[in-house]
């Protein structure tokens, strides 16, 4: 992870870039708070200490959350109720004074990481069916499905959005034929309405056949 350390004093600059290279970090040390604001875009996590000889770090993490959404924790000597507040109203993620140990940095570090990669991650789809397992599930639970019921559900689901005649539904639930009309597909989608709980899931279009609304796959 590329790491962009703001901190003026060259001690702990020193202590800082050891103990973050030891973890595999890539490691930007700037003294300024307006260095930081420039190399902000190239970091994928920020350091940044409040007491800069230029501008302070709060006016540093208010330019920056402008126009990036970068992990942020503040390093200070402040170590007031007040200060912490101010630091994360204005976007930090997270607050540590100083003195602090390099441990209890570097895990606090991986936490807020790990916030925003679980923050990054996409939501699952509300449906899902897997024709491997054959599984289906909606909102996270499990659909109990007849092989008829899933064949018709992943056949929709394949291309959401698509409108299905009836008699293309019929040949990929019914692939060998037999004495299936029009109306078995409409029972079968009557009950998979009812599975899945969402009775508008699945949109009839009038005089054709039936589609899966594109926001749910």
């Amino acid at each position: 992870m590329r790491v962009l350390v703001v901190e003026d004093d060259p001690g702990i600059i020193e202590v800082l870039d050891y103990a973050l290279r030891r973890e595999g970090h890539e490691v930007t040390c700037v003294s300024s708070g307006l260095e930081a604001v420039r190399c902000a875009g190239e970091a994928e996590f920020i350091l940044l200490d409040v007491g800069l000889p230029d501008i302070d770090g709060f006016e540093v993490c208010r330019r920056i959350r402008r126009t990036l959404e970068t992990p942020l924790m503040f390093l200070t000597s402040r170590s007031e109720e007040v200060d912490r507040i101010v630091g994360l109203e204005l976007g930090g993620d997270d607050y540590l004074a100083k003195p602090f140990s390099t441990r209890e940095l570097t895990a606090r570090i991986k936490a807020v990481a790990r916030r925003f990669e679980r923050a990054a991650e996409p939501p699952p789809a509300a449906l899902s069916v897997d024709t491997a397992t054959h599984r289906a599930t909606f909102l996270g639970k499990s659909l109990d499905l007849t092989r008829i019921e899933f064949a018709l559900l992943a056949a929709l689901q394949a291309e959401p959005g698509r409108v299905f005649t009836r008699d293309q539904l019929l040949n990929r639930a019914w692939p060998d034929g037999g004495l299936v009309t029009d109306r078995t597909v409409d029972a079968h989608i009557k009950t998979l309405r009812r599975k899945l709980t969402d009775p508008d899931l699945i949109e009839t279009v009038r005089g054709v056949g039936y589609r899966l609304r594109e926001e749910a796959a």
